[in-house]
């Protein structure tokens, strides 16, 4: 018998559902990809949670290009008129490049990008740990070109190492990614046509 599916989507539905009957509005740690990522996700969680953004993605390059991904995140903040605190690490490549040794030629949800992932993802656990956050989750499951399964199945591994709750997502549903184009027009949003590392430029590049 095939394993079953989990909705993850339909997860966080619930979670949501929760906190309105409840009132209750806990922090959360959202990691942030970029902008346009985050347009559609922020719509989503502002009212129910306690929002702090991180943007930890040593992954993107050059330097330049991660500068510019956060002034848009920011600008983004801005313009939507949302009371959001950002936490922002300093540039610094070398532990992407530490861990894609040898996955340089692999395709995007390939190892590389979920060892990427992992990393990003263990950072945000341990920010949100140090912050006393109630939960952490992370934009990156709006996108079509990531593996939305690993990144809820190690989401979940990770909260009994950090001690945080992971909260569960697939921003995809309810028509997500669609409303997050429509949101990147909107705030006529930088969408690279990337996912940040050099590799997936190159990729990028040749399938032009």
């Amino acid at each position: 018998m095939p394993e079953q599916k989990i909705n993850y989507g339909l997860l966080l539905d619930k979670k949501i559902a929760e906190l309105e009957k409840s009132g209750e509005r806990p922090s959360l740690l959202l990691h942030a990809c970029c902008a346009p990522c985050s347009s559609h996700t922020l719509t989503v969680l502002y009212k129910y949670f306690r929002i702090t953004l991180y943007f930890c993605n040593p992954n993107i390059a050059p330097e330049e290009e991660y500068v510019f991904r956060l002034n848009e995140l920011k600008r983004l903040v801005r313009e939507m008129g949302l009371d959001i605190p950002i936490i922002e690490e300093d540039y610094d490549s070398a532990p992407f490049y530490e861990l894609a040794k040898g996955l340089e030629d692999l395709p995007e949800r390939g190892e590389r990008c979920k060892k990427c992932i992992g990393y990003r993802l263990r950072k945000a656990g341990e920010k949100a740990k140090e912050l006393g956050c109630n939960f952490f989750t992370t934009t990156l499951t709006i996108s079509p070109h990531k593996d939305c399964a690993f990144i809820n199945e190690f989401g979940g591994r990770l909260q009994d190492e950090v001690g945080v709750a992971y909260l569960f997502s697939d921003f995809k549903k309810h028509e997500g990614y669609k409303h997050s184009i429509e949101l990147s027009r909107q705030y006529n949003l930088y969408r690279q046509n990337y996912c940040g590392c050099v590799f997936s430029k190159k990729l990028s590049v040749n399938s032009d």
